[in-house]
């Protein structure tokens, strides 16, 4: 994984379309050249390019957890009531604001956004700006800050949000008087992050609530559903539909460069680079997701994951095999991982950590045991074979127990693969292969 984000983002890194945000003053010291990618599993497993550590602040990429905070303590109904969740077909902050009603269309443009902050309660024991910092840093999984001269900059040339709070307000729609509301927004998208965190963020959505990395309980499963489904259809404003349909996942963007998705059970991903297109996304973010999606085949719309995907086993030690006794009489430290299942891109990346973790603890040879395995997607199919190729150009000793040839042809009935690891039909003998091998 860190190699295919490596290549995205040599690919992509000489892009120099696009402009740095600038209406709000701060923002305009970014560096445009600055491009970092990282992707969370659903394992925890963080993997990471470029200035994927560089802070800046969340922006827009804040609304989708504030909704949800809005939505764990208030309920949808409620929620619905302030706030709408039609695409708006419009620019972040433009006045979307429902005939006859007034809500805001979704949660995701600045307008909802401002009400959406609003419902957060509010109380001297928890003030409502606390509950949301402590609220995004739990999605994190580490505490965050505010960049304080980005919150000046904001609060001084907000005027248009100030007008969208008046507007809001007007109409009955905003709970809080506008000031309140505003001066609560500048402080949630000043918020400094860096693309690592809003991984672990998105990818506490895509697992249903649960941080990842952490173990958190960060909201139910239901609310981490709810979400996702408004970044969907609203995530990219105007351009949510060309989204879906060409990278075809949840995704946020906001206009200091930063930018989600979210593969539900699958992984959180997340971009850095300040150049933003016309509607506010940043032009090698989205580049390179788009590149993820087709190269991995996660648009969501193609056929759902296979089920029952696991790594059953994974040692290191001189007797690889259940039962004790020496390997066919020979030493050599061997590593064996062992899979079962139907294997898709979720579990080839477990997989592939397993091979990696095993390996890094000093065994010369690895054993991949894919006896149980059922059935291989395409995109497993590549990473595996790609994984093991690297293992083998690091100098490890390589075998696969493979009796259905899994790993022998693409799925579908695509011509065999020249090269590879050597295939044997038990994970014994595949073992005492490397076993030989590591002795010498």
């Amino acid at each position: 994984m860190t190699a295919a984000l490596g290549e995205l983002r040599s690919r992509f890194s000489g892009v120099r379309q696009g402009e740095v945000a600038s209406y709000i003053p701060e923002l305009r010291r970014a560096d445009p050249d600055a491009f970092g990618l990282a992707l969370v599993s659903m394992d925890g497993h963080p993997y990471s390019v470029g200035e994927a550590r560089t802070p800046f602040t969340v922006q827009s990429v804040s609304k989708p957890f504030v909704y949800a905070l809005a939505l764990a303590e208030l309920g949808l109904d409620e929620v619905s009531a302030w706030v709408n969740a039609e695409p708006s077909g419009e620019a972040f902050n433009a006045i979307s604001l429902e005939r006859g009603t007034g809500r805001p269309a979704n949660a995701m443009v600045n307008a909802g956004a401002l009400v959406a902050s609003s419902l957060v309660p509010d109380t001297p024991e928890h003030p409502r700006f606390d509950r949301i910092l402590a609220f995004l840093s739990r999605f994190a999984g580490r505490p965050l800050d505010v960049d304080e001269a980005v919150y000046r900059s904001e609060s001084v040339t907000g005027d248009r949000n100030r007008a969208l709070a008046y507007l809001i307000r007007s109409a009955g729609r905003l709970p809080v008087d506008p000031v309140t509301a505003t001066q609560t927004y500048f402080r949630q998208c000043a918020v400094r992050v860096n693309a690592v965190d809003l991984a672990v963020m998105a990818a506490t959505l895509a697992h249903g609530g649960e941080n990842p990395v952490t173990g958190d309980r960060v909201v139910s499963e239901e609310v981490a559903a709810q979400v996702l489904a408004v970044m969907a259809t609203c995530g990219m404003y105007d351009a949510s539909g060309e989204w879906l349909l060409r990278v075809g996942l949840p995704a946020k963007s906001g206009v200091s460069g930063g930018l989600i998705a979210a593969g539900p059970a699958r992984f959180g991903l997340a971009s850095y680079s300040p150049p933003l297109d016309a509607a506010g996304t940043s032009v090698r973010g989205r580049a390179a997701f788009a590149a993820l999606s087709q190269r991995l085949g996660l648009h969501l719309m193609l056929n759902p994951a296979l089920p029952g995907s696991t790594v059953t086993l994974v040692t290191t030690g001189e007797d690889p095999l259940p039962g004790g006794g020496p390997v066919a009489g020979e030493t050599g430290k061997v590593a064996v991982v062992a899979a079962q299942g139907a294997l898709d891109f979720t579990a080839a990346e477990r997989v592939l950590h397993g091979l990696d973790e095993a390996a890094s603890g000093g065994a010369p040879s690895v054993v991949l045991d894919l006896a149980r395995v059922d059935g291989i997607e395409p995109v497993a199919y590549a990473m595996l074979r790609q994984g093991l190729a690297r293992l083998e150009r690091a100098g490890h000793h390589v075998a696969l127990a493979d009796p259905a040839g899994r790993l022998a042809a693409p799925p579908g009935g695509g011509r065999p693969r020249d090269g590879g690891p050597p295939r044997f039909a038990t994970r014994a003998e595949a073992a005492a292969r490397c076993a030989r091998e590591g002795g010498r």
